[in-house]
């Protein structure tokens, strides 16, 4: 314990529930920027600007209204992009001690449909283009849909009015906000984890957990009031609920809202961006197309020379990387400082080539189930490759290792999920004795830092009783410039043997830059030959037997991770 409470970096502001957090924060910063956001009129689009004293305003006129309605303790859902009524509903509903309900905005209507029943949420916060869908089925048993957009539908309410409306109920008086009394043990947070709606379970969260989260990470990370976070994945996830949104607010920093993924670069230019918060797969393909402008430019030798150099510097106290390398942070905004990343593991030598460039690449890991963050690297204390120190204020340990200290991840703590709703058997298999089983496979290091090897469910037996860990081989196929993304799997030929295979996504507009016009064949023929290169320097067992080559790329949940079970079943 005294190792875990020497590796805190800051003392943090103990925040009991979003109540708390919000008061806070708002104390501290009533006139800093909380959003920045566009609104498009015709053609015109126009800049909005919220302070953290406006916002908290909207939260309590919106939250006094769903009083007003009768939804006190009831469930409330939302559906749309990240935009800011997703924020002030979301806060609204859980500081006025509803049950918040994220859905996914990119599932089917039927789906959308299924968890709304499943839940039994009585009202929803939607934009309009779901309006229709909801109400062609009767049964959801929703009172009231929400439109985020002013709407014309009579069967629908409009987010702004109701707004409007919670505002004259305080002017008048109104103290049903003020008089809940929140119970930060108590459901919060209703979230269903991805896949189909039968397979999806609905993770039961409270406050407590997410702010137990928000103070654990804050012991190790600091953000800035000064700081502008560029809003990009789905916010429904926790991993972007929670880093982006809620720790965002504790630290009182600007939130802007991206416009989708091939806007990326051009928000943070406008945003002047200075903390990002992502995945894996858009860190490695802006760090590929960063040295492909290079190699094109014919600058990588003196590149490498100036990274040298700079590392040789900083060994002396003297930090030149964001001088020297300002034209590369000039393409990502020119102010990026810091990118967190989580959903899965990022190849190493990303995670050094951007440190390289004077960008602080953060890992972190973490599940819906635990609020999310389970570990992270701090402000002090890096290992690149690794997943971070566990929390300072959760346990960690590994079940059941092999002989090389391999096992499963387990987790005990505050933020550690309430249950699954109302699926007990669910819960029992994963909650043992206080501890969650997490289903991945890690190790700790010697100095405390957790790795990561896959998924429990993922990883490849083999008939001697090896273990293969597909992402290990996933990173290294990644590394090789034509290919985009991998991923590797087992087949089994016979009884006797295990054939490892691996799909592959190329790049085609690197192929062709490289190779020329090629037939697939020929393709399949280059791309084979660089994996063998791969082979080479792995143990027998390791080695890819098979390949699949596509330009398609894979099928991925809204976080980006690739759904194998699918690719798998398509390959066979």
């Amino acid at each position: 314990m005294e190792k875990e409470k020497s590796r805190t970096v800051y003392k943090v502001d103990n925040i009991k529930d979003f109540r708390e957090l919000i008061n806070k924060t708002t104390e501290r910063y009533p006139n800093n920027i909380a959003y920045k956001y566009k609104i498009k009129n015709n053609q015109e689009v126009v800049y909005v600007n919220k302070t953290y004293a406006e916002f908290k305003k909207d939260v309590e006129a919106l939250s006094t209204k769903l009083l007003d309605m009768g939804l006190s303790g009831k469930k409330v859902a939302v559906i749309g992009n990240n935009r800011y009524e997703w924020c002030t509903t979301y806060l609204a509903v859980t500081t006025g001690g509803m049950i918040i309900v994220p859905l996914d905005r990119a599932l089917p209507d039927n789906e959308i449909i299924s968890l709304l029943k499943r839940s039994k949420a009585e009202a929803i916060v939607c934009e309009e283009k779901y309006i229709d869908s909801i109400l062609s089925l009767k049964d959801t048993g929703l009172k009231y849909i929400i439109s985020m957009e002013n709407t014309t539908n009579e069967n629908a309410l409009c987010y702004n009015d109701l707004i409007l409306q919670g505002e004259k109920l305080l002017e008048n008086g109104n103290t049903l906000y003020e008089n809940v009394v929140i119970d930060p043990k108590a459901v919060s947070i209703l979230l269903f984890t991805s896949g189909t709606t039968s397979l999806s379970k609905g993770v039961l969260l409270s406050q407590e957990n997410i702010c137990s989260d928000i103070m654990g990470l804050a012991e190790y990370l600091k953000l800035y009031p000064s700081d502008t976070l560029l809003s990009f994945l789905p916010i429904h996830h926790t991993f972007e609920c929670t880093v982006t949104f809620l720790f965002g607010l504790y630290h009182g920093v600007t939130v802007a809202f991206c416009d989708g993924l091939k806007y990326i670069q051009q928000n943070m230019n406008e945003y002047q961006v200075s903390v990002f918060v992502a995945v894996p797969l858009i860190l490695e393909n802006v760090y590929k197309k960063i040295w492909k402008g290079i190699e094109e430019q014919g600058k990588k030798e003196v590149m490498e020379k100036m990274i040298s150099l700079t590392k040789k510097l900083c060994k002396m106290k003297i930090d030149l990387r964001r001088k020297v390398f300002k034209s590369i942070i000039d393409l990502l905004g020119g102010k990026l400082r810091i990118v967190l990343i989580g959903s899965a593991p990022l190849d190493k030598k990303v995670i050094i080539g951007f440190n390289d460039f004077g960008i602080d690449l953060i890992q972190g890991y973490g599940l819906t189930e635990t609020s999310p963050v389970i570990s992270a690297e701090t402000d002090k204390e890096k290992n690149p490759g690794s997943i971070g120190l566990p929390l300072p204020n959760l346990e960690v340990e590994i079940a059941n290792p092999n002989e090389e200290g391999i096992g499963e991840i387990i987790v005990k703590g505050p933020t550690v999920m309430l249950g699954y709703y109302e699926n007990k058997d669910a819960t029992d298999k994963c909650m043992k004795d206080g501890w969650f089983y997490t289903g991945d496979y890690g190790y700790l290091d010697n100095d405390g830092f957790l790795f990561i090897c896959g998924r429990k469910n993922d990883v490849i037996v083999l008939k001697n009783g090896k273990n293969i860990y597909p992402q290990e081989l996933e990173i290294l196929l990644n590394q090789i410039p034509i290919i985009q993304e991998s991923m590797v799997f087992a087949r089994n030929k016979d009884a006797r043997d295990t054939t490892l295979c691996a799909k592959i996504v190329y790049n085609e507009e690197v192929f062709k830059n490289l190779y020329g016009e090629k037939s697939e064949d020929e393709k399949k023929e280059i791309i084979w030959k660089e994996v063998k290169e791969i082979n080479k320097n792995l143990p027998i067992v390791k080695h890819i037997k098979e390949i699949n080559i596509t330009s398609i790329p894979l099928a991925k949940t809204t976080t980006q991770k690739v759904k194998r079970y699918q690719e798998i079943k398509n390959c066979n």
